[in-house]
């Protein structure tokens, strides 16, 4: 449910996978103030930042189509949590699907079969998500579809084509899955909307709106009338919005690529030393998931993502998170931490995803006198890939059942501040450990091949990002909301990660 001419509800996954570049002359710390100034450029405005100058466009701009859908306004001011309209009756809700333009039909994906799955793969290997420069796109794999399309109690009718009449070509794509989200303290049923993909020739014969109208009147056939979804662009109206960073692991490989800049002698030397990460893991206890952690794991995601975000899945049966979790070659990796003192009782656990992009062009040639390369000696094979790691779920202990001593709280002076206290030291045990075991995550990223490893500044990704080497990307998510209203969410309360 994203109006999105150009291809999909999660634009700018891609755009934003390119991190600011690294000049290796100066420390990590001088890294980072940088990387921070460099968020203020902006074409038009050196005074306004990407996000700002992104937010004073969409002001100007007309959404015809969103107008007409129940979404919060630009200029709406939130201050109550609940739907813009109830649910329809039955009477209300077309039976038949929306008529197409000539030339075209509806067709439903069975990503169970090969074919189909073949299909879809091809239509987003070729039309989905580029980087704003078209030297990169998303290639998700027959495996990575199947998982992502087919939760427990998926619906093949929310897998939804277009293909051209005369050739059957799949043109066309839309998919929702049902998921439970609470936002705050209500949880709803809702349909999480994704992979929004036109063929590149369609792109302006807004067929988008239609695609959107398609998927969200099956999605109200059995009752369900919200909606969660993301996009990269700005729209009516996100109810958060967060940012992405990146974590190099292959500084060769991603400067080879045009990923990030190019550096030689010295400055590589310096941030290949600087990103270099230890060689085995460090917590005790660590291993891969197995099918009986399922249960402690449910139980331990649900009570840290409630305990510390606004907006959340709800993970109601073991079948989810074996789904969701279960490690699947090549597709999600699930990591848990088994406390040596109690054999079987698990304390952590961290997961991540293989999302690689196709490197559409090589990198354009660094201006200079270029060196001959000797006879005999063949010349060197471009890359073809950037293998990205994406963070999932995790979760860490969260009550540490602090207590303050008398002289804390005669320094403290009253209940507020000693609060205040707690939490401060509450959130100093989670950033330790929850840093310890990204430091892991990266660790075990690496042995896997991994290039890059990306996350949101969401949930508690802040506390681990500049300690373990993350880099601001120059990219944003923005979470909406279909037919709710929300009051605004910090990023750091955003606890929905969307593939």
């Amino acid at each position: 449910m994203a109006d999105n001419n150009n291809n999909t509800t999660n634009e700018s996954q891609e755009s934003s996978s390119t991190p600011n570049p690294i000049p290796a002359s100066f420390d990590a710390k001088q890294i980072r103030e940088i990387l921070r100034l460099m968020e203020a450029q902006a074409i038009n405005d050196p005074g306004m930042t990407k996000l700002e100058r992104e937010e004073a466009e969409e002001k100007k701009a007309e959404h015809k189509f969103w107008s007409t859908q129940p979404v919060p306004k630009s200029a709406d001011v939130i201050e109550k949590d609940g739907p813009l309209h109830p649910p329809l009756p039955a009477d209300q809700i077309p039976q038949e699907p929306y008529e197409l333009p000539s030339g075209m039909k509806w067709c439903i994906l069975d990503v169970e079969t090969d074919e189909h799955v073949d299909e879809l793969h091809n239509l987003l290997l070729e039309n989905y998500v580029e980087d704003a420069d078209s030297m990169f796109r998303f290639s998700y794999s027959a495996e990575f579809i199947r998982w992502a399309l087919m939760p427990p109690g998926f619906s093949k009718e929310w897998h939804v084509g277009v293909r051209r009449e005369d050739t059957d070509e799949l043109i066309a794509f839309i998919s929702g899955i049902p998921v439970d989200v609470m936002v705050r303290d209500k949880t709803i049923r809702m349909a999480e909307i994704n992979f929004l993909c036109l063929h590149k020739s369609l792109r302006t014969q807004r067929l988008t709106p239609l695609m959107i109208k398609e998927v969200t009147r099956r999605v109200h056939l059995v009752g369900i009338f919200q909606a969660i979804y993301t996009v990269g662009k700005l729209l009516p109206k996100p109810v958060a919005t967060c940012r992405y960073f990146h974590r190099t692991l292959n500084p060769r490989k991603l400067m080879d690529t045009g990923f990030t800049q190019k550096l030689e002698g010295p400055q590589l030397a310096k941030v290949m030393s600087l990103m270099r990460l230890p060689s085995t893991t460090s917590i005790p206890g660590l291993r891969l998931m197995r099918k009986s952690d399922v249960g402690q794991v449910r139980k331990m995601l649900n009570r840290y993502l409630k305990t510390r975000t606004d907006v959340l899945p709800v993970f109601r049966t073991d079948e989810e998170i074996e789904h969701w979790f279960m490690p699947r070659e090549g597709v999600i990796w699930t990591y848990v931490v088994e406390d040596p003192e109690h054999v079987g009782r698990l304390t952590d656990f961290f997961s991540f995803y293989s999302l690689p992009s196709s490197v559409l062009k090589a990198p354009s040639k660094s201006k200079g006198k270029s060196v001959k390369r000797p006879q005999g000696v063949p010349a060197k094979k471009q890359s073809t890939t950037v293998n990205a790691a994406y963070l999932f779920y995790y979760s860490v202990k969260t009550d540490h059942g602090i207590k303050l001593s008398d002289d804390e709280k005669a320094e403290c002076g009253g209940q507020k501040k000693e609060k205040a206290l707690v939490k401060e030291k509450e959130n100093s045990l989670i950033k330790d450990r929850l840093t310890s075991l990204m430091s892991d995550a990266l660790i075990v990223a690496s042995t896997q091949k991994f290039d890059v490893f990306n996350c949101l500044d969401m949930m508690d990704n802040s506390m681990f990002t500049t300690d373990l080497k993350f880099g601001p990307g120059d990219g944003y998510l923005r979470y909406y909301l279909f037919n709710y209203m929300a009051r605004p969410v910090d990023s750091t309360k955003v606890g929905f990660v969307m593939l």
